[in-house]
């Protein structure tokens, strides 16, 4: 028997890979959708579809709507029935998160896209396979807050990919500091970019981008401590723009690591990371979590962001550095819509109920 599930934001960016990923889902089925206010009373077809052009407004590559989930009535998300929904997909703006994930979290769990409770001490900032044990905070949540739930975030898009790969090698060397410049797929900006802007065009700087990059990368490369995360001292420094490319993020990394390491020891801390959570064989768990190119031309975004459904880190072009101490750098894509967004939250639901933290 599927859990029964809940999508709010269910006719945004971020909701619709939600529900793609859920499409033919072994484990979850969706039992309720909700969005704003203007949205609610409708079925999600007519939600979704242009009154004066007739199309639909779905914004998933190489999907379908689900056809049940055509039918199924749109709630207002200040007043959701959770219609027996043992979890909670929150993929709403960050005001309106703010305001809703506190309401769904009294009762099940809810699995947040937005920034808003980040970085509460008692709230786990979660990239399944780098920082699951992160999840212990749920408990002190409950108690603190008197919650039957609990809200469980995903970072920023920028800081998944990255993090994974930092992830990787503190495990085998352990960071002193990392420089990254990212050039940030255009579907990371939801519908806020002007379209003409980003044609034959690099923006070089987005709003709060680079501090997000920082604080919630330190965050998950933290340790489980009493009741909260003790932060990985990392010095990160960021640059964030935004290129002429559909989707997929593209993060030129340099790092400084405690012990020396040479290319080939680097490679095989890449391929070997994150073995044990593949293998607990989750329906949308990657086989590997980061792929390795030794074409010095990838990772290329067009090229690598569909790998795995977007589920792996594909890097390349790893070489040593020869400013930071310890220096390696590399190159690396990962789909920020994908295992940054949509995708990668079914996946921690996956976990959750595998584990019994939901359900």
């Amino acid at each position: 028997m599927k859990t029964p599930v809940a999508v709010v934001g269910a006719t945004g960016i971020a909701g619709q890979q939600v529900l793609a990923a859920l499409d033919g889902h072994p484990m979850f089925e969706v039992a309720a959708l909700a969005a704003s206010e203007r949205s609610a009373g409708r079925n999600f077809e007519e939600a979704i579809t242009d009154p004066s052009s007739g199309m639909r407004r779905w914004y998933v590559e190489s999907a379908e709507p689900n056809r049940d989930v055509l039918r199924l009535e749109v709630q207002d998300a200040r007043s959701l029935r959770l219609n027996d929904a043992k979890i909670v997909f929150a993929a709403v703006e960050s005001d309106a998160a703010r305001e809703l994930e506190p309401l769904y979290a009294r009762h099940v769990p809810t699995i947040s896209t937005a920034r808003p409770f980040r970085m509460e001490p008692d709230v786990p900032l979660v990239i399944p396979g780098v920082n699951l044990d992160h999840l212990g905070l749920v408990r002190e949540q409950q108690r603190r807050r008197g919650w039957q739930g609990y809200i469980a975030t995903l970072p920023n898009c920028t800081a998944t990919g990255l993090a994974i790969t930092l992830k990787a090698l503190d495990l085998r060397f352990g960071l002193e500091s990392a420089v990254v410049t990212t050039m940030q797929g255009i579907s990371g900006a939801g519908r806020d970019l002007p379209a003409l802007d980003i044609v034959e065009n690099i923006i070089p700087y987005i709003p709060r981008e680079e501090d997000r990059v920082k604080i919630e990368t330190c965050k998950i490369l933290g340790a489980l401590g009493n009741g909260t995360i003790d932060e990985l001292p990392l010095k990160i420094s960021a640059t964030c723009t935004r290129a002429s490319v559909l989707a997929g993020h593209t993060e030129a990394v340099a790092v400084g690591l405690k012990r020396p390491a040479t290319v080939d020891e680097t490679t095989a801390a890449f391929e070997d990371f994150g073995r044990e959570f593949t293998a607990l064989g989750l329906p949308n768990a990657p086989q590997r979590m980061i792929t390795v190119h030794r074409n010095p031309m990838r990772p290329q975004p067009r090229l690598d962001r569909d790998a795995e459904r977007g589920m792996t880190t594909s890097v390349g072009r790893i070489r040593p550095d020869e400013v930071l101490p310890n220096g390696i750098k590399y190159l690396l894509v990962s789909h920020n819509a994908a295992m940054g967004a949509g995708r990668g939250a079914v996946l921690l639901a996956e976990y959750l109920l595998r584990f019994g933290l939901a359900g």
